[in-house]
């Protein structure tokens, strides 16, 4: 603009403010000439061409300045609301100049597809243009404006929350550099570095340990709730964490090539997808495009009038059932990601809403992944089981390992004294050791105890299969030589398990079933406690899959959540899978949701959402042709004008756009009142046998 109008020297334009700034010489311009110039703006941002007088300043901000904040709306907006004071030998033409990308679409789309909903737009804008009524015109431009930016921004919002959720910053990390160890940003690691990791660390990078032993708790990757053990030549990836130990990482794969930015590219090009109810809609906005230019042309052959053909044309689908189905859904999706559900993909959504059965993989799902004590078995007659559980607990309670951790809440449960010791000396990735009334006292895995310490277990083995058997973890305490005795560990039901079934079943769920690996009895005990419809114990990876498929062939559409790698397979061939937040790497890969939160009951959450959403765009469309279809009949009949053609139908859009808005708030009350109803079925139903 400075170079456009003689005597203006400076512009800044100010996207957060929605204001532009003007430095100019009195006498070599005046206010009139720069208000024409301003006139002239609206249809240049519109356009996306800011042209070369304002190049520099829209050059800056985010998303290329006035465009990146909205710019088409802003600049129809104004248009809009400056039709009246306008001139009409302004106005004409900066309707004209405004509208010119919609003309382009619709000539591109007229010769690449023939007639659709951008021709009938185009050409409903350019009659009430040609027959002077900037009023439709102007507010047909503005409405599809702020309906693709509402479209575009609500995508956008999505995407940047799942970067933000699916991606972990590492944030500083400590490389070798030139023999010395230095603080680095975790952005700034390149391939070939040696990454150190200790413990509470985050693994940045995918690589290859070059020293060193710890213990790293791959649950966000695997879903194995235990640590694993790593040390030289083993593989770590990044995402996951050091419980204990440290070990020095060769970095093999680094920032966007790291497995955890996979994912998360992965999912954002998933989102993209559309579902078969948008595509739907949009091909019958399309199909309905001829009917609407056959009414206008019968309105104008039959009256003679074209102020008809001009009100019929106002008036028309595509808006509404174009727009509105996928603001409802990407409005969904958002919302759900606040609720800590990510869906990939509208066509997610969709398919949850279809869901009739729900298969739930067992260790991490319906159980919560974390240890406690199930079983304790004294070997001294001086000891008995509480305090086995005390003189473990007061060697353990500043060990930060799971099963430590576990133990140290059983002796606090139970109020257990505390066993003075020397210093305690952790080994990592075997257990602890020290010394209790002269004793030495070692605490950890069985190798730990049996082969370093050389303690015979020979006439303890039936417990030690008993527990194995059961799927339970085995802690062995050695003291003075001899085993003391076996603490037994087990991940526990969630507290919330058995009230996800219940909200499941009230929001149209005919059958629920469990799958596992584990023993029959334990299988059993746990689908008697959440009242499962059935379950499948002792399967391997391929038999919950085969289950699946059979389902699947026996007609039900099937929702399967797992968490593990071993849940792959199922999680793919599922109608919808779901992974847990803390599911492996490849579970949250294959599958269509993933949950962000390690909570079972975001599953409930997730279809109700889905239902509420799907019953919205139902409405929508219902209201959509009930409207439009009313709206065009009364054209046709030359009962409205092409003004308030455009009003009701405009008008109607708005509101359809604003349901489809609002679905994130509605269905975030509709879970709570969900999850309260469902808590007062529990409490009138018969108590449920506590689970082992």
């Amino acid at each position: 603009m400075a170079q456009e109008i003689p005597g203006v020297t400076r512009v800044r334009l100010n996207t957060a403010a929605r204001s532009i700034a003007l430095h100019y010489e009195p006498g070599r311009t005046g206010p009139e000439a720069i208000a024409q110039a301003l006139l002239r703006l609206p249809a240049l941002a519109a356009t996306g061409a800011c042209g070369t007088a304002l190049a520099a300043d829209c050059s800056h901000g985010e998303g290329g300045g006035l465009m990146g904040a909205g710019g088409e709306v802003l600049a129809s907006a104004a248009l809009l609301l400056t039709t009246r004071k306008m001139p009409q030998s302004l106005g004409r033409p900066a309707t004209l100049a405004v509208s010119l990308p919609l003309y382009a679409d619709a000539l591109k789309d007229l010769f690449t597809e023939g007639l659709n909903s951008h021709v009938l737009e185009a050409l409903a804008v350019a009659i009430s243009t040609a027959s002077g009524d900037q009023l439709a015109a102007n507010t047909t431009l503005f409405m599809l404006a702020l309906g693709e930016y509402l479209e575009h921004s609500i995508a956008r919002r999505s995407d940047d929350l799942l970067k933000h959720l699916l991606h972990p910053d590492a944030g500083s990390v400590w490389v070798e550099r030139e023999g010395n160890e230095v603080q680095v940003s975790a952005t700034d690691v390149q391939v070939g570095d040696t990454v150190i990791c200790a413990a509470g660390n985050l693994i940045p990078v995918d690589g290859t340990v070059l020293g060193g032993e710890a213990t790293v708790n791959e649950a966000s990757m695997t879903g194995e709730s235990m640590p694993v053990v790593r040390r030289r030549g083993d593989t770590v990836l990044s995402g996951t964490v050091v419980e204990e130990g440290r070990v020095r990482v060769y970095a093999e794969r680094v920032g966007a090539g790291t497995a955890s930015a996979r994912i998360a590219n992965y999912v954002q090009h998933a989102l993209q997808v559309k579902s078969g109810t948008q595509l739907a809609a949009s091909r019958l906005a399309d199909k309905l495009v001829p009917g609407v230019l056959g009414l206008a042309g019968a309105a104008w052959l039959f009256s003679g009038d074209w102020r008809r053909a001009a009100a019929v044309l106002q008036a028309d689908y595509a808006c509404a059932l174009k727009l509105a189905t996928p603001v409802a859904f990407k409005s969904a999706m958002y919302a759900a990601g606040r609720q800590g559900l990510l869906f990939k993909g509208a066509d997610a959504l969709e398919r949850l809403a279809e869901a009739d059965t729900f298969v739930f993989d067992k260790t991490g799902t319906l159980t919560t992944g974390r240890l406690a004590v199930t079983d304790t078995f004294a070997y001294d007659p001086n000891f008995g089981p509480a305090d086995l559980i005390d003189l473990a607990a007061s060697v353990e309670e500043h060990y930060f390992h799971p099963l430590a951790q576990a133990v140290v809440e059983a002796a606090r449960r139970q109020s257990g004294r505390h066993f003075d010791h020397e210093e305690v000396r952790f080994i990592a990735a075997h257990g602890v050791a020290s010394v209790v009334q002269g004793k030495r006292i070692v605490v950890g895995s069985r190798h730990f105890v049996e082969e370093d310490e050389g303690i015979d277990m020979s006439a303890y083995l039936d417990d030690i299969d008993r527990l194995m058997q059961e799927g339970k973890t085995p802690l062995y305490i050695g003291f003075g030589g001899k085993l003391l005795g076996i603490i037994g560990l087990k991940d526990t039901v969630r507290d919330n398990a058995a009230e996800t079934v219940a909200r499941l079943r009230a929001l149209g769920a005919r059958r629920i079933v469990m799958l596992t690996g584990d023993h029959e009895d334990r299988a059993a005990e746990l689908a008697r406690h959440l009242r499962l419809d059935e379950y499948h114990a002792q399967l391997l990876p391929e038999g919950k899959a085969a289950l699946l498929s059979q389902m699947k062939a026996q007609g039900a559409k099937i929702a399967f959540i797992g968490d593990g790698m071993n849940d792959a397979p199922a999680l793919a061939g599922a109608h919808v899978g779901i992974a847990m937040q803390r599911g492996a790497d490849l579970a949250r890969l294959t599958s269509d949701i993933a949950l962000l939160e390690d909570d079972v009951g975001r599953v409930a959450d997730a279809k109700a959402l889905a239902a509420a959403t799907m019953r919205r765009i139902d409405g929508n469309f219902k209201f959509t042709v009930a409207a439009n279809t009313s709206i065009l009949a009364a054209a046709a009949a030359g009962w409205l004008t092409p003004v308030a053609s455009s009003v009701l139908h405009n008008g109607s859009t708005i509101a359809i756009l604003l349901n489809a808005l609002r679905g994130g708030l509605a269905s975030q009350a509709q879970n709570a009142q969900e999850a309260k109803n469902a808590a007062r079925a529990r409490r009138a139903r018969p108590a449920a046998p506590a689970a082992g």
